[in-house]
């Protein structure tokens, strides 16, 4: 397997250059889309600490609430092959280290699909749906502002596993002749940030605020 891939490299030298533009194509507009629905969308309707205005944004604009999990969900399915196109940079330098990477990755991925169901699940809660009229509209508002909290948890806990990946990505950039090392330290230490803010969260979260 090795052998072939040398023979692939040997045969077609832009193999790797080409697989970096298009890694870095696609992180690129992964980073757009994720930071205008956080910037645009995220911090605008949701109030922290207020249940109620938090609602009434959501309720007022649930056409773009779904627009932005979509995208969201748009962005985490380009992570798959984000992934997969890192792997056939990555695997000439050590492939099973590259193979455990993009195990983490599609951890990462799948915890943080399963997030963003908590973000449907307030529009679920806010509509007017007759199985829950048995609650007061604020019981629903609390509600649905705690699947919010769910959400941020469930995200945290996908960047732990992405945190990994940063690791094994960085060292692999690191080991590599055609790569930046600069870049592959900066990865890891991505990585140990995303460990840090992550398990803080889980284990002191007071601490977590003041670390993120």
């Amino acid at each position: 397997a090795t052998t072939g891939v040398s023979m692939d490299r040997s045969s077609n030298p832009n193999l790797p250059q080409r697989y970096a533009r298009a890694a870095g194509a696609l992180y690129l507009v992964i980073i757009v889309v994720g930071l205008l629905g956080q910037v645009l969308v995220k911090d605008r309707l949701i109030v922290p600490g207020d249940a109620a205005a938090t609602a009434a944004n959501i309720a007022a604009a649930q056409t773009l609430w779904r627009i932005t999990v979509a995208g969201e969900i748009g962005y985490l399915a380009l992570g798959v092959v984000l992934g997969w196109l890192l792997y056939l940079l990555l695997r000439p330098i050590d492939r099973e280290l590259a193979l455990l990477g993009v195990f983490f990755n599609l951890v990462s991925i799948a915890v943080e699909v399963v997030a963003r169901s908590s973000l449907l699940a307030t529009l679920v809660l806010l509509g007017r749906s007759k199985a829950l009229a048995a609650f007061e509209p604020q019981q629903l508002q609390a509600l649905a502002y705690v699947s919010l909290r769910m959400h941020d948890y469930a995200f945290s806990l996908s960047l732990i596993f992405f945190g990994v990946v940063c690791l094994i990505i960085g060292h692999l950039i690191r080991k590599s002749r055609f790569l930046p090392a600069l870049v592959g330290a900066l990865m890891q230490i991505a990585g140990a940030c995303y460990l840090v803010n992550s398990f803080a969260l889980l284990l002191a979260p007071s601490l977590a605020r003041v670390l993120f």
